[in-house]
């Protein structure tokens, strides 16, 4: 049976005001994420009520209002705001006749359609399966197939699932074999992470909400300051345009070279399985010298957004690292840009270069504030030094003397510790 979504699947986004705050948002929230999986939504149900139903998420009133509305306007899935347990999918979906997709699948199906690199799609794959063992529990076969068709909330769209027929012990052994593929590749990137720590050279990692600009930014710093053969990494005006981590190096005036990295981007209830599943992709982050926290600025609800990365980095085990926040996208405000304010916060647009600038003045401080100058005195005999100086460091003056060649030398300590023998 083809599971594949259509650009024009209608849905209602369901959810449960329970006193908290951030419900609102939220909500708006969950609408996103179902139009970035190309979804039509055409009403919003809420219910204030002090705790969820344990049979049917909702209450009986309104689990039949909900029904009544999906059939009046042609619905053909419920999107609920919180996930669901394996009773209240199954006792939903046969009350209401439609699909039911909770907030953690919904999740999932982005994920598993935006997800281009093998690794990637194995940390899809995990999450999924992950999701899908406590679904089991609840009748045989027949269910399973009707998960697999879309009739319980979850479908399979290009994870490479074609049908769910395995019981508990097979899906619990693919997930073994996925995790054994999974650490192979982890184990490829993590010796390229120690060899690029071995060169020395600073990093930094963007973080932060997803749709927020981090590839805009990327994508900004790159033409300006990356190699010509550097590519630029996807963007879209979108929740997880992209679920990739792309690497590239940057080199600023003065012979100042960096690392920066593009991780993926975070949003509220991002299910636990897939953050543990995605704690390999973030392991640039966690091994930046710098974090880089991208905000949309123009997004009334930045706080709660900023708040949600400070959660999902700490979930993930990436603390005391030093962080810049870059409250991007002011050309959406009324706010002036590009600002400085104190040492670690900038206002810009991504889209100007003056503040991809301003930008980078501050990326440069935190990066190269070790970086000492220091006067060398190297002989003629010692052409490859000098060869070495020119191309790694920046020279601030050069003068030819009797006993060889002056320099004045701005470098990294790891360099004035090489260089030491010639320091005058």
């Amino acid at each position: 049976m083809d599971t594949t979504i259509q650009n024009d699947e209608r849905v209602i986004i369901t959810g449960l005001d329970t006193g908290q705050d951030d419900y609102n948002y939220s909500m708006t929230e969950l609408a996103e994420l179902a139009q970035a999986n190309h979804m039509e939504v055409v009403q919003r149900v809420d219910q204030v009520i002090d705790r969820p139903n344990p049979a049917t998420y909702f209450g009986k009133g309104k689990v039949a209002e909900i029904a009544e509305l999906a059939a009046a306007n042609d619905v053909t899935t419920i999107i609920t705001n919180d996930e669901l347990s394996p009773s209240q999918l199954r006792n939903l979906e046969d009350e209401t006749g439609k699909r039911i997709l909770d907030r953690t699948a919904l999740i999932l199906e982005i994920f598993a359609t935006r997800a281009q690199t093998k690794e990637a799609k194995l940390q899809v794959q995990i999450a999924e399966l992950q999701y899908r063992l406590p679904r089991l529990q609840t009748s045989a076969s027949q269910r399973l197939d009707q998960q697999t068709g879309g009739g319980s909330g979850f479908t399979n769209r290009g994870a490479g699932e074609t049908k769910l027929e395995m019981d508990r012990r097979t899906i619990q052994h693919h997930i073994t074999h996925l995790r054994h593929e999974l650490a192979a590749i982890d184990k490829s990137e993590e010796t390229k992470r120690k060899q690029r720590a071995k060169s020395n050279i600073p990093t930094a990692a963007l973080v932060g909400y997803t749709n927020a600009g981090k590839s805009t930014i990327m994508n900004g710093l790159v033409r300006r300051y990356g190699a010509v053969e550097d590519k630029t990494v996807f963007e879209k005006d979108m929740l997880f345009a992209t679920l990739d981590t792309s690497v590239r190096r940057l080199t600023l005036p003065g012979r100042k070279d960096f690392l920066l990295s593009d991780t993926v981007g975070f949003v509220s209830k991002l299910p636990t399985n897939l953050v543990e599943s995605f704690k390999s992709t973030l392991a640039e982050a966690a091994n930046a010298d710098l974090l880089i926290q991208v905000i949309d600025y123009s997004d009334p609800n930045y706080e709660e957004m900023m708040q949600t990365t400070k959660e999902t980095l700490k979930q993930i085990g990436i603390d005391n690292i030093p962080m810049v926040n870059v409250f991007n996208k002011a050309d959406k405000t009324e706010i002036e840009f590009p600002v400085l304010e104190g040492d670690d916060q900038v206002v810009i647009s991504a889209k100007q270069d003056e503040s991809l600038d301003l930008l980078v003045d501050v990326i440069r401080k935190h990066l190269f504030k070790d970086y000492v100058e220091a006067k060398l005195l190297l002989p003629f005999s010692a052409g490859q030094q000098v060869s070495y100086l020119n191309e790694h460091t920046n020279i601030l003056d050069t003068e030819y003397r009797n006993d060889g060649t002056l320099l004045t030398v701005e470098m990294s300590p790891q360099d004035a510790q090489r260089f030491a023998e010639y320091q005058v």
